[in-house]
């Protein structure tokens, strides 16, 4: 069952009524799909073409507010919190099935859900991975495709980022032990590039959503199953749809050189590099709407 509840939340004022759309200013719903509530920011006319962003690992629909407001003005934005994160519902994992897979079926339930048709799709890392198995296993949904500095190849990692992954001992750390100074360095040391402005109340506020036993589980049960990302490289070749790779040139999380590969991977993909880290989109929040919106009205 697929369904759209009451308003919970406005942020801001709601824009007149036009006489042939519904005109909105940061309405946050919630969405039931498979069982599991989520939370989504809408923004926008909901005659305009729909646009969902898909956040990262440890991050929320927060990450995007900077460039949600330019977004609505030419699209039906809408911005969920992924199962597990944010605002949404945090179930154990014995009873949803955390990972990419599971994450692609609840945006493909999200787009049923709000009645848009096909959607374009941006998504963030961990989201770049969703968006793009929902780009292929989905097509019929999927108008154009956006991929930001995304989860696909394997990547370097040092200490800090394995003992999460250590057996028992890496749970035990993650779930109890990751504390405040942990997560903010990571961010700061890992997401944004050496010369971003770091946006300190932002991830003092995922962490918040961070900081709690069933959330704290919830991202550790997506952090195991994230580790294996061949099941997206094998459904590169079968993405049809028009598709933007977009990465930041001092990412120190997934070194540029991926992007060049997946471009070449994702047939007719077209690159863009940015002066940015692993988060072009919170770094340089102009530059970035003004190249979506380019390659999403079909301008380049």
């Amino acid at each position: 069952m697929v369904a759209v509840k009451e308003d919970r939340l406005r942020l801001g004022r709601t824009a007149p009524q036009a006489t042939t759309s519904r005109v909105l200013d940061h309405v946050v719903r919630d969405v039931t799909a498979s069982g599991v509530r989520m939370r989504v920011l809408e923004a926008g006319a909901d005659t305009s073409p729909a646009l969902v962003l898909i956040h990262d690992f440890l991050t929320s629909r927060l990450a995007f507010e900077d460039i949600i407001g330019p977004l609505s003005t030419r699209f039906h934005v809408l911005a969920p919190d992924l199962p597990g994160f944010g605002e949404s519902e945090k179930p154990s994992a014995a009873r949803y099935a955390y990972g990419i897979e599971a994450f692609a079926e609840a945006i493909a339930d999200l787009i049923a859900a709000f009645g848009v048709g096909r959607a374009h799709l941006c998504g963030h890392s961990l989201g770049g991975a969703v968006a793009i198995t929902l780009a292929a296993e989905h097509p019929e949904l999927v108008q154009r495709l956006v991929v930001e500095d995304s989860l696909c190849y394997p990547f370097p990692m040092g200490m800090r980022r394995k003992l999460p992954l250590v057996p028992v001992i890496g749970g035990i750390f993650f779930k109890q032990l990751w504390g405040r100074a942990l997560f903010r360095s990571f961010f700061r040391d890992e997401i944004y590039g050496r010369h971003a402005t770091f946006p300190a109340a932002r991830v003092e506020r995922h962490y918040e959503l961070f900081n709690g036993p069933s959330a704290r589980e919830s991202a550790h049960a997506v952090l195991r199953a994230g580790l294996d990302a061949r099941p997206v490289v094998a459904r590169l070749t079968r993405i049809a749809t028009p598709t933007l790779v977009v990465w930041g040139r001092d990412d120190r999380l997934f070194p540029a050189v991926s992007a060049q590969r997946l471009a070449r991977e994702i047939p007719g993909a077209r690159l863009e590099i940015m002066d940015a880290g692993h988060s072009p989109h919170e770094e340089r929040p102009r530059e970035f709407v003004a190249l979506l919106t380019q390659f999403l009205e079909g301008r380049r």
